[in-house]
């Protein structure tokens, strides 16, 4: 039987349009909710919404770029004209630009994640928290962050995981600035996901899928779908009580 938590709820997912994004987008439309879907490409977002409406749902797309303060904030403008409410929103936007030692890494791969994976973050959390403390229901928000920064230190991903442990850091803070507002801050910290991202340079998924075999402990990467089940579990009902949690899915990667 589908459970359907979120009916009559609005959720925004920034980075929409594809991998975990997509997935999570369309869980929440599957448990009814109205599904707002930013990023910076408009032609992905819209096949997400076509998924969401071929499936009996509503899906908003919005073109954004969050690490723009006015585009972050007037992605919650719409959702919330569109829609009435903002009740849920995760901030999965983000980037990776490595693969070669600190040294060799340029300033401007450097700023580009930083922009994109914290300053994005901080700026789409900051529009969501204002308007849902203005809401008597409030509401929950889930960062997605990575195991990579706060959990395990991969050569070659010293800027992203700079980024990432910033993006927990960050959410640990805003949890304690807001829960009092009525809003709910919690992350997930994904590992190895069946993503382009997680695919090494010059890998096939055939070669990713022996590598995880011998390196993981449960023998295989995580699904976009189990990454969204934490995802909807964290901004459910379910999870009233749990504020400013990290909550990492990573096959057991980072044991």
């Amino acid at each position: 039987m589908t459970r359907a938590r979120f009916t009559g709820r609005t959720a925004l997912v920034t980075g929409g349009g594809s991998g975990i994004g997509r997935a999570v987008a369309l869980a929440f439309a599957a448990e009814g909710a109205y599904v707002v879907v930013a990023g910076r490409r408009r032609e992905p977002l819209d096949e997400t919404v076509a998924l969401i409406e071929r499936s009996g749902g509503k899906g908003l797309a919005v073109p954004a770029d969050v690490s723009v303060g006015a585009e972050a904030s007037a992605v919650v403008r719409t959702a919330v004209e569109t829609f009435g409410s903002l009740d849920v929103a995760v901030n999965n936007a983000g980037v990776f630009r490595g693969g070669a030692p600190l040294a060799d890494l340029s300033e401007e791969d450097w700023r580009a994640q930083l922009d994109v994976n914290v300053t994005g973050v901080f700026l789409a959390l900051r529009a969501q928290v204002r308007q849902m403390r203005s809401q008597r229901s409030g509401g929950a928000i889930v960062n997605v962050s990575s195991t990579f920064g706060a959990h395990t230190s991969p050569a070659g991903a010293a800027a992203y995981s700079a980024t990432k442990a910033a993006v927990t850091a960050l959410s640990r803070g805003a949890a304690r600035d807001h829960i009092g507002d009525g809003v709910r801050i919690n992350v997930v910290s994904p590992g190895a996901t069946d993503t382009p991202m997680s695919l090494r340079p010059g890998e096939t998924e055939s070669d990713r899928t022996e590598r995880a075999a011998a390196t993981l402990p449960l023998g295989r990467i995580s699904a976009t779908g189990e990454i969204a089940a934490a995802v909807l579990y964290l901004a459910s009902d379910d999870a009233a009580s749990t504020v400013g949690t990290d909550l990492v899915v990573d096959s057991g990667g980072s044991l």
